[in-house]
């Protein structure tokens, strides 16, 4: 095996045991941490967020590479985790405040994460990336969106609009999931361009 080639291969095994072993182990202390104010603490109420769960995702689609070097899910959670970033930066920041939104666990996943499996993925993916892996990136966000919207048709809005989207009505709720979609598309969309321009893995 050429040498480059063995080097690079190391160095994504170590930063996907490294961000997996991360998201892990920040949302364990998430889970265990005592129920209070402050964003995404205590129990597992933390799963009711994407943030959660796309790095969650992110943590297994860096196992699944290790074992089998499938680079697809890599490329899914990567525009999951990627939306996480885009959402916090544009949205949850001015709303509840940056600061709230990089400390703790949430440094590791609003930034840290995102922004590094974002940048393995266009720098490290080997496999071309298609108009329709963009397709599916979607998928886990549109899930997401609409299990956050029939929660509160069922459930109603209080206690359950967490993110706040409801805050303009019914038809602002859904506007903002239409949006979120296009958005996550379009940092699939950057992201495979950007592989195929920049990335040094094929």
């Amino acid at each position: 095996m050429d040498y480059n080639i063995s080097m690079k291969k190391t160095i994504r095994i170590a930063l996907n045991a490294f961000m997996a072993v991360m998201v892990i182990i920040q949302w364990v202390i998430l889970a265990t941490s005592i129920p209070d104010n402050s964003f995404m603490s205590g129990g597992l109420r933390t799963l009711r967020y994407f943030t959660v769960l796309s790095n969650l995702l992110e943590a297994a689609a860096c196992i699944i590479w290790i074992i089998r070097g499938n680079e697809k899910i890599k490329y899914v959670a990567a525009v999951s985790v990627g939306l996480t970033f885009t959402v916090v930066m544009s949205y949850l920041g001015p709303l509840f405040g940056y600061p709230m939104m990089f400390v703790g666990p949430s440094l590791w996943m609003h930034g840290i994460v995102p922004l590094a499996a974002m940048a393995e993925t266009v720098i490290f993916n080997r496999e071309k990336i298609t108009d329709r892996d963009n397709l599916r990136a979607v998928f886990p966000m549109l899930i997401y969106g609409i299990f956050y919207l029939g929660n509160i048709i069922i459930n109603g809005i209080p206690g359950n609009d967490w993110y706040g989207f409801m805050l303009w009505g019914y038809p602002g709720g859904a506007a903002a999931l239409v949006i979120i979609v296009l958005v996550t598309y379009r940092i699939g969309f950057v992201l495979r361009k950007l592989n195929k321009k920049v990335g040094v893995g094929k």
